[in-house]
């Protein structure tokens, strides 16, 4: 009997359901022509996160050096993104370019963190 791995497929069905919920609270808020709620940003983090995964696990199940200096490597571009974040957040608060609530900045940090870590470990997994 053959031993399939359904985690790929598994993680593929998430990013799609989130990609539907956020999908769906992102239509709305644009409906009512307003703000969307801070649960967008995190599912569309979940999202990007999901997806990335239904790709990353042939490459990261193993742990061996190839996947170890996938996951180091994205770690150390997420670093530097992470200071171009702060530096473009910064400048949108200091010259007021739009309102943003502390609330609303760290969700939009918590979001890019995610994200950039993920898509940056697919870009990896790609070359590698």
């Amino acid at each position: 009997m053959e031993n399939k791995d359904y985690m790929p497929r598994t993680y593929f069905i998430l990013g799609v359901l989130n990609l539907l919920l956020f999908g769906f609270t992102a239509f709305i808020a644009f409906m009512a022509k307003a703000a969307p709620p801070h649960i967008t940003y995190l599912l569309f983090a979940f999202t990007v996160m999901s997806f990335s995964l239904s790709y990353l696990y042939n490459h990261l199940k193993e742990n061996d050096e190839r996947a170890k200096m996938i996951r180091k490597k994205g770690m150390f571009y997420n670093y530097f993104a992470l200071l171009f974040y702060y530096f473009i957040l910064i400048l949108i608060i200091e010259f007021d370019i739009f309102p943003l609530t502390a609330i609303d900045v760290l969700y939009i940090l918590i979001m890019l963190t995610i994200s950039t870590i993920f898509i940056s470990q697919v870009i990896l997994a790609k070359r590698n």
